[in-house]
């Protein structure tokens, strides 16, 4: 919330004095940055709406054909973010880093789409078709989950074991002294800054055909549920 409240207040000091009253839209773009803009979104993409008051013009943050990047996958992302506990900006840095959104993205290596996963690794994880990007993202989001599991939520060793590989990470005991991984951890952090997820999860069950309420730090494998964050 500081970040918005701080953008705003910057806007106001910024632009000359005025009675109008503006529309001022806000969300996150493919590299997981803030935007800020006079026009909503051209998708049905999540947003945050501000009215300010004595300010008439102002640019926005990004171009306008990089703030709707990621907005044809945000329903997976968050799906399956949300499935594995995984913070949603986090895996969008890792998409961009990865293809920059392109669902039919090759490596030379041979990893395949959104999130670039390895022929093995997408057989492991039951993805039948790597360019599905609906399958490659709960792929990818999956093995990102067992890699921060891993490394006991260390985003650093889990974002350079997705690179370099568990065995260089292992071998070095750290993120491994590769330019290229070493690169595209820092880049991913500053997209999305490490953040401590608490959640739990709240959900309703039958139980000898009555509803019962369940809470837990996992959430269910089916069905829908509530994410309660304690204060």
């Amino acid at each position: 919330m500081s970040v918005y409240r701080s953008a705003l207040i910057l806007l106001v000091l910024l632009c000359t004095a005025s009675p109008a009253v503006a529309q001022i839209y806000s969300w996150r773009d493919g590299d997981g940055k803030l935007v800020l803009s006079s026009k909503p979104r051209t998708d049905s993409a999540q947003q945050t709406t501000y009215e300010v008051h004595g300010t008439h013009a102002f640019r926005s943050t990004t171009p306008l054909a990089a703030r709707s990047k990621s907005a044809a996958y945000d329903a997976s992302i968050a799906e399956h973010s949300r499935r594995q506990g995984v913070a949603e900006d986090l895996v969008r840095a890792v998409i961009q880093a990865e293809s920059a959104f392109n669902p039919t993205a090759v490596s030379v290596k041979g990893a395949m789409g959104l999130m670039q996963l390895m022929p093995a690794t997408a057989r492991e994880l039951g993805v039948g078709d790597p360019f599905n990007p609906d399958q490659n993202i709960r792929g990818g989001v999956t093995y990102l989950k067992q890699l921060l599991d891993r490394y006991d939520n260390k985003v650093e060793l889990a974002l350079a074991a997705y690179n370099a590989g568990i065995g260089n990470v292992e071998k070095y005991g750290a993120v491994p002294p590769f330019k290229e991984t070493r690169t595209y951890v820092d880049r991913i952090t500053k997209a999305a800054p490490v953040q401590k997820i608490n959640g739990i999860y709240k959900w309703v069950e039958l139980v000898d055909g009555k509803p019962v309420t369940k809470y837990s730090n996992l959430p269910p494998k089916d069905g829908s549920f509530q994410t309660v964050v304690p204060r």
